[in-house]
């Protein structure tokens, strides 16, 4: 009764167009290179990603509660996805806010007269630093560094200053500044809960399209773009034969679209009960691929540009992927752009409002999560909460921020939320589909819609999508290609903390599963029967005929 009370006060969004915006927002993604991986990142979104993020909305809007407590009516001997899931979300935080910090650096030294990653002048440029902005003939070689490369790794990381993972060196106080000022804006975002978020969600939305379109429409006008633009376009069939490409496409979908993150669920949770869940994961997915499609132009644009001006091919420019795509690739191409200055500033402007964007989705993901599971504890102390657990994160956080903090994000990003995340979200769809039951679960859609899912949602839930998940899981184990950045190469032990660092969210689904049946009474054949039924019926405590607060 306590439950379906608590579920029947919960708050909704007041308008359901509030839930596609902050999706949107969320999922705009400025990392993507599909230019190799065109074919297997469209193919892992349409069979895949687009799927699951429909089946995630369903579930939190159907059950209204958070990733931890929502297996109790789903499959509760699967209750320590959850539990990895928040994991994850915070291995996440880790490194992804130190990002927005530099974006928030980069900010910053956007205030000047003159872009510092425009020249060769400053303190910190060597020799190899070559200069080719409006310039003709320039000798590039092997050793050669543009002045945007050397300001990223050599002023912003200053990880020339270290030597490796065995010794980072000291903590970046730039770096540390703006770290403090984004979890700043983080906690008194979060620390009323969702009423306090989605206010200007209509110039987030809108800022990064302006932007990109800028940015193309100036790529698109400098020497050699044309090259890039074929690059792009031109599928490398012996791609597809290389398995990282397909785990490097995978991980994108996942990581852009946030299925396994729980996000999704806690997002959903807060709509409306008869919301059209269905159109929002139809309009959200495409636009973010859209949104990484166009991206896709504007970065290759820049990177055939680069490879005119250096005298060599665009996949020689078109290594770097990631990060190095964002404050390397991007700056160059704005400062070649009228009015630089400006245009810097916007632009990273947008950059940090869409990192935090999804810096409020992944944190709201593990308090929504823990606040549903423990109400009694946190749920009148949610501003307590919320303070301890950006403190944990900005705690977490300094270990990227040193001089050596690029190897350490690095190490966080493909192990603490790269294989984990896709083998957490296979045993989710597993759960759904076979233990909680395709059919059970499409009934409830229809208890919501009106309608029930057609063929091809059902199939993708119970077959194509954990079969492409089990390759991509199995491939991703069997095959670790070697780990390298800015030319250092991991050592042996930094690959075996890595795989402890995945190991430690993962391990959670089959501890919680012992611990699940060591305390249900019975024999083994009864435990199982209890732990793999759902606890409670949502069907039950529906909130579709009762008045709920709403989200101003």
């Amino acid at each position: 009764v306590l439950v379906a009370k608590k579920k029947l006060n919960r708050d909704v969004w007041s308008k359901e167009i509030y839930l596609i915006i902050t999706n949107i927002n969320r999922i705009v993604d400025l990392f993507l290179t599909p230019g190799a991986f065109l074919i297997p990142y469209t193919l892992m979104a349409v069979f895949g990603g687009i799927p699951l993020f429909y089946m995630e909305l369903a579930l939190g809007q159907f059950h209204r509660t958070g990733a931890i407590p929502v297996w109790k009516e789903i499959c509760p001997i699967f209750k320590g996805i959850g539990y990895s899931i928040c994991i994850i979300a915070l291995y996440v935080s880790f490194y992804y806010n130190t990002i927005i910090a530099w974006a928030l650096y980069y900010f910053y030294c956007s205030f000047t007269a003159t872009l510092p990653w425009t020249n060769c002048d400053n303190p910190w440029n060597t020799p190899n630093c070559t200069n080719y902005f409006g310039k003709n003939n320039v000798s590039w070689n092997n050793f050669s560094k543009s002045p945007a490369e050397e300001f990223y790794i050599r002023n912003v990381l200053e990880i020339h200053e270290s030597k490796g993972l065995g010794d980072v060196g000291g903590v970046r106080w730039q770096l540390l500044l703006c770290l403090f000022v984004i979890f700043t804006i983080v906690y008194f975002s979060l620390w009323k809960g969702v009423k306090t978020s989605g206010k200007v969600v209509w110039v987030t939305a809108t800022l990064p399209y302006l932007v990109l379109f800028i940015l193309l429409v100036r790529g698109a006008t400098l020497p050699g773009a044309w090259r890039g633009v074929v690059f792009y376009l031109k599928p490398n069939w012996a791609k597809l034969l290389d398995t990282d490409v397909w785990v490097d496409a995978a991980t994108q979908i996942f990581f852009s679209m946030g299925p396994g993150f729980g996000v999704l669920l806690a997002l959903a949770s807060y709509n409306q009960f008869n919301n059209n869940c269905y159109r929002d994961a139809i309009v959200t997915s495409l636009v973010n691929c859209l949104t990484s499609f166009l991206s896709g132009f504007v970065i290759f644009t820049v990177l055939g540009y680069m490879a005119e001006m250096r005298s060599v091919e665009v996949e020689d420019v078109a290594k770097d992927k990631g990060s190095s795509l964002l404050f390397i690739t991007y700056p160059e191409a704005i400062a070649n752009m009228v009015g630089s200055n400006f245009w810097a500033i916007v632009f990273f402007l947008m950059v940090i409002t869409l990192g935090l964007d999804s810096t409020f989705g992944g944190l709201e993901a593990i308090i929504t999560a823990v606040i549903d599971e423990y109400p009694h504890l946190f749920a009148k102390r949610r501003e307590l909460f919320v303070l301890g657990l950006v403190i944990v994160c900005f705690l977490g956080s300094l270990s990227t921020l040193t001089r050596g903090g690029a190897y350490v994000a690095k190490l966080l990003e493909v192990f603490g939320s790269g294989s984990s995340i896709i083998a957490v979200v296979l045993l989710e769809s597993i759960a759904v589909s076979w233990f909680y039951g395709i059919q059970r679960f499409c009934d409830d859609i229809h208890a919501m819609l009106g309608f029930s899912p057609g063929m091809f949602w059902r199939i993708c839930w119970v077959a194509i999508t954990p079969a492409f998940l089990v390759f991509i899981t199995v491939s991703s184990l069997v095959y670790q290609p070697p780990l390298n950045l800015f030319g250092y190469d991991y050592p042996d032990w930094s690959i075996n903390v890595g795989y402890l660092i995945g190991a430690s969210s993962f391990i959670w689904i089959p501890f919680y599963m012992v611990y699940k049946l060591l305390r249900t009474p019975g024999s083994l054949k009864m435990r199982l029967a209890v732990c793999i039924h759902p606890e409670k019926t949502a069907h039950d405590q529906r909130p579709d005929t009762l008045c709920m607060n709403t989200i101003p």
